[in-house]
């Protein structure tokens, strides 16, 4: 996509965790746990599982971290009860959920009409899903979004890293080279910025999203691409005798997703695949629809469709977003 111009040359330089005094820190480190009165062999207990913040600790359920090796009922109950005295998960007014919006960053598609379309651009705090069929633009955006996370938040980027779990094999880091130019950047610097996973089944999936918060917690990280984010769930499970086991895998994946985007302000932007609608009729023209049913379309926060125009347009409609309308836009490949 090709029709945004920078207003600026600029070099890549991300400011370190240390360094963010105008951002308030997002979370509460795990390891605070212990001035509240936590052992800290418990503490460490909780990162060898995954779990790097107090935030991210009240997103577990009691049930699973006495599943954690070493932390009896007991235990469990003193680390959630010191927990909530660092971190409110009570009720709060309409007025402060206002002012943690204020936290959330648009980050810039390299498309001035697709940004208008999405109110400024890639959301963090949300979950962005895009579906289509093969080369509709989908995975070309996920390695402009690599470059633009990256830039200055002056410049409509994110500031951050970026992580990108591959389930398809389509990440193309030549790719990054020209975007980067693009954009005015060090194509090398960008791309020691992008960490990359390549998945070979479901759990292997699972596994890297658990992976992440460690890195999170200790760098400016701002988006997290999951391309696809279905292909491997369609692959390791058939027929419809595992379709409810495969749901509930996708939806306890998809709940890791949403934990990381809130627990990290971050921007997810996940691709999906369409299957084919028997259902859909003669009447309808293109009877496809997203993969993964409603688990899938509950768990996204703003859903974009995909799909081929004239030559090399690509048309981008948004179908569910809490805050936008239902719209279209043309962008350039």
């Amino acid at each position: 996509m090709i029709d945004f111009k920078s207003e600026e040359q600029a070099q890549l330089q991300l400011v370190e965790r240390d360094d963010l005094e105008d951002e308030e820190d997002c979370f509460e480190s795990i390891e605070k746990l212990i001035s509240q009165g936590i052992n800290a062999g418990d503490v460490k207990k909780l990162q060898d599982a995954g779990i790097y913040t107090c935030n991210g600790l009240m997103m577990h359920t009691k049930k699973s971290l006495t599943g954690i090796k070493g932390l009896s009922e007991a235990k469990v109950e003193k680390i959630c009860e010191a927990a909530e005295k660092l971190v409110n998960y009570g009720y709060i007014t309409g007025s402060e959920v206002l002012l943690r919006r204020k936290s959330v960053i648009r980050i810039t598609t390299g498309s001035q009409a697709l940004d208008e379309l999405l109110g400024g651009g890639i959301e963090t705090l949300s979950i962005t899903e895009a579906f289509g069929e093969f080369r509709s633009g989908k995975t070309q955006l996920a390695h402009t979004l690599c470059v633009s996370t990256q830039l200055p938040i002056s410049m409509h980027g994110g500031n951050g890293k970026v992580a990108y779990i591959d389930t398809e094999g389509t990440f193309r880091p030549d790719r990054i080279v020209p975007i980067a130019e693009r954009f005015g950047m060090d194509a090398g610097a960008v791309l020691d910025n992008i960490i990359y996973a390549r998945a070979y089944t479901y759990e292997h999936q699972f596994q890297l999203l658990l992976g992440l918060a460690a890195k999170m917690s200790e760098e400016p990280f701002r988006l997290l691409i999951v391309d696809s984010v279905i292909a491997l769930f369609r692959v390791d499970f058939t027929g419809r005798g595992e379709l409810a086991d495969r749901q509930q895998k996708l939806a306890q994946m998809l709940s890791r997703i949403t934990k990381i985007a809130e627990e990290f302000n971050v921007a997810v932007y996940m691709t999906n695949q369409v299957i084919a609608d028997p259902g859909g009729g003669v009447f309808i023209s293109d009877p496809k629809k997203p993969a993964g049913g409603h688990v899938l379309a509950h768990s996204s926060t703003i859903r974009l469709m995909f799909r081929k125009g004239k030559g090399e347009q690509r048309v981008c409609k948004v179908i569910d977003a809490p805050n936008l309308p239902e719209a279209e836009a043309i962008s350039s490949l």
